[in-house]
């Protein structure tokens, strides 16, 4: 099991790609390594079995349920976040002893919202967003920070929030760099990206051995 490797799952959509985005940066910057089934172009059925050898993998997951709306297309929920959920808590229960060694993490967009629609997770980590740039990257901070039992001294979210505020700043002419425009980022494009600049702008803290973060 990849001890630093943190599953990210979360809706796909346009909608969500800032949030998704700011989660991928803070894991980075937090030096861990997110992976995700955007690794993967192939098709759903292989994708099925990508996700299942990430969440094998992954010691840590982060799992957003916040889309609940029905799909404007189909009008119908879209039930893969807690799918794959269910499967991360399955490894945690039932998996081998390397297996069982997870943590997850649970993101709603308001608190207490999930009682009404999946309540059977109560007792979890479990943490509101607010849909939240700022807010998501200081919910991964502080679980990370307190899942690893504070190995490599950290920052606080809003220092981490600011770094990314740079980031996006910068990410214009970073595109530029590698001819590419900031629409056509697919996610190992902007993960390459995020790490590589986490990698040149060192957190400011005294004193922290902090390991070089590795590009997906």
């Amino acid at each position: 099991m990849a001890h630093n490797d943190v599953f990210i799952n979360c809706p796909f959509d346009a909608e969500f790609s800032s949030l998704r985005n700011a989660i991928v940066f803070a894991i980075y910057d937090c030096g861990f390594r997110p992976r995700c089934a955007l690794e993967s172009a192939n098709g759903h059925d292989y994708r099925f079995e990508k996700i299942k050898k990430l969440i094998e993998e992954a010691r840590f997951g982060i799992h957003d349920i916040s889309r609940t709306e029905l799909d404007m297309v189909n009008n119908l929920p879209r039930f893969n976040m807690p799918l794959e959920l269910g499967l991360f808590i399955g490894a945690m229960s039932y998996g081998p002893r390397r297996v069982k060694d997870k943590s997850l993490l649970i993101l709603d967009k308001e608190q207490y919202r999930y009682q009404k629609y999946i309540s059977d997770i109560a007792g979890q980590d479990i943490r509101s967003h607010n849909n939240s740039e700022r807010m998501v990257i200081k919910c991964v901070r502080d679980w990370l920070h307190s899942e690893s039992k504070g190995a490599s001294p950290l920052p606080g979210g809003a220092y981490i929030a600011d770094r990314y505020e740079q980031f996006k700043t910068e990410l214009p002419a970073l595109c530029l760099q590698v001819r590419c425009q900031p629409h056509e980022l697919t996610f190992i494009d902007y993960s390459n990206l995020a790490s590589a600049w986490a990698a040149t702008h060192q957190l400011n803290v005294p004193g922290a051995d902090k390991a070089e973060p590795k590009a997906a």
